[in-house]
Parts: C-alpha cells; sequence; structure tokens
C-alpha cells in the first residue's frame, strides 16, 4: 500500500441521518488532514460511523479515517479531546 498524502485534497460526505437538523452536508478541504480533524475531533461521534472522506478517487470509512487520524504520519496537532474507537 502507498503512503497516505495527507496533503492532496479532500471531499467529505457525513453520514445520513433520519436527524439532518444537525446541517451537516458535503464539505471541501483544502488538505485531507484537514479533513480527517474534522471528522474525528468535531463530527458528532454517532455521524462518523456511516461517513466518508474521498481523496484522490479512493475513499475511507469512518474507521479507516480514525486509523489515519492516529497514524504517526499525521501532521496537524491532535487534540486532547479526540474520541477513541
Amino acid at each position: 500500500m502507498s503512503p497516505f498524502n495527507y496533503t492532496d485534497a479532500a471531499g467529505f460526505y457525513p453520514a445520513w441521518n433520519r436527524q439532518r437538523a444537525s446541517g451537516q452536508r458535503f464539505r471541501r478541504f483544502e488538505t485531507a488532514a484537514e479533513a480527517l480533524r474534522f471528522a474525528i475531533e468535531e463530527l458528532p461521534a454517532a455521524l462518523l460511523r456511516g461517513s466518508v472522506m474521498e481523496v484522490d478517487e479512493a475513499r475511507f470509512d469512518g474507521a479507516q479515517m480514525q486509523t489515519l487520524y492516529e497514524a504517526d504520519e499525521y501532521p496537524l496537532t491532535r487534540s486532547n479531546l479526540r474520541r477513541k474507537r
């Protein structure tokens, strides 16, 4: 598997839920690292499970996003409040 490029642009598709009042919609991020930070640190935990991040035509589910966020190569400072699996 080739190394993940955290600097590539990313699209983020939040999970659909019946309570769409959360206002979460497709978002585009300048870097995948920023998309991961949003997904793990800001998105409600219930929505991460069904969410998808797309980077360079590759798609990553919630568990894969968590793994990328926790990787040593992740370039941004992590919040102390980050969610565990």
